[in-house]
């Protein structure tokens, strides 16, 4: 569906690509500057180039195009289930799983599991995250909650929305934390210098996240975090922001680590009400045994 745009003010003199980038986050420069060049964006009624400098009260039309059909077949991934009822399951998702398909990827993600698991799932929300609640980053593991039916997927998500879901997870970081409990109160949005990063930034969404420290390490600590909102990149943008990146950590870490598996980062406990029961329920999974490892080895 088209979507227009007129431009205000603050933005005179900003390039076309960015300025779209600006106005909807969820647009990265790259497909941007391929609509541009196919002319699905026109700026005054004309098409125009992605260089162009936008002026104060430019009409700005983007006629997104259908995204290209994806052809998602079941792939039996052996999932770790950790509790199956009629209407949802709680899955301990390992480091290195994509969650959902993208366009712009062919890796085997854990839609294509749930679709050897679960009978009909594809029918439950979005045709590219069916079931699908919550998301946890490629290479942060542990708990999700997976919907059956359109109801309970309604509910759950509701649940989260408004805070009502506990989330718990546990995260070795880089650097001493001095202080044994803490609050991150900082909003969170699109980084203005790299789009594909996240960061605390004045008019990103409102974010908060709590931690307790449980372990301290020579040059590294271990930490229970719990959200309050979920944010994409929260806990790693998070911990960025007070100077304790995750450990190992590609996007966000400002050291190189030794670390095949992505940020040290594990969802190890969820709750919430159970969407027939309406009975608060609880789940939680150990850390994968690189993570126990590496605990290990710092203590050793």
């Amino acid at each position: 569906m088209p979507m227009s745009f007129n431009v205000s003010s603050e933005f005179q003199g900003v390039r076309l690509d960015r300025y779209l980038t600006e106005v909807n986050p969820s647009w990265t420069r790259t497909q941007v500057k391929q609509w541009i060049e196919h002319a699905y964006v026109s700026v005054n009624q004309a098409p125009t180039k992605a260089s162009y400098k936008v002026k104060t009260d430019d009409s700005i039309l983007v006629d997104v195009p259908d995204a290209k059909p994806l052809d998602i077949e079941a792939v039996d991934l052996d999932l770790d289930i950790v509790y199956q009822d009629d209407v949802l399951l709680v899955i301990n998702k390992p480091s290195g799983l994509i969650v959902h398909p993208s366009t712009t990827s062919d890796e085997v993600t854990l839609v294509h599991g749930l679709l050897a698991e679960v009978e009909d799932i594809e029918a439950i929300g979005d045709r590219l995250r069916p079931g699908i609640v919550h998301r946890l980053d490629k290479d942060t593991s542990g708990l999700m909650v997976v919907a059956k039916t359109k109801a309970a997927l309604l509910h759950l998500q509701n649940a989260l929305k408004e805070h009502k879901a506990n989330r718990e997870y546990l995260a070795l970081v880089e650097g001493i934390i001095p202080h044994q409990k803490g609050k991150i109160d900082a909003p969170i949005g699109r980084d203005p210098k790299q789009r594909k990063n996240m960061a605390v930034v004045a008019s990103g969404k409102p974010s908060v996240t709590h931690f307790e420290v449980l372990e301290r390490f020579p040059e590294h600590t271990l930490i229970r975090c719990r959200l309050e909102s979920g944010r994409t990149h929260q806990i790693r943008v998070h911990l960025k922001y007070i100077g304790f990146p995750v450990y190992g950590d590609p996007k966000y870490g400002h050291r190189k680590t030794d670390s095949e598996y992505g940020q040290f980062l594990h969802a190890t406990k969820l709750g919430f009400s159970h969407p027939m029961t309406k009975q608060y329920v609880e789940f939680e999974c150990p850390l994968p045994d690189y993570f126990q490892i590496k605990l290990s080895d710092l203590r050793g």
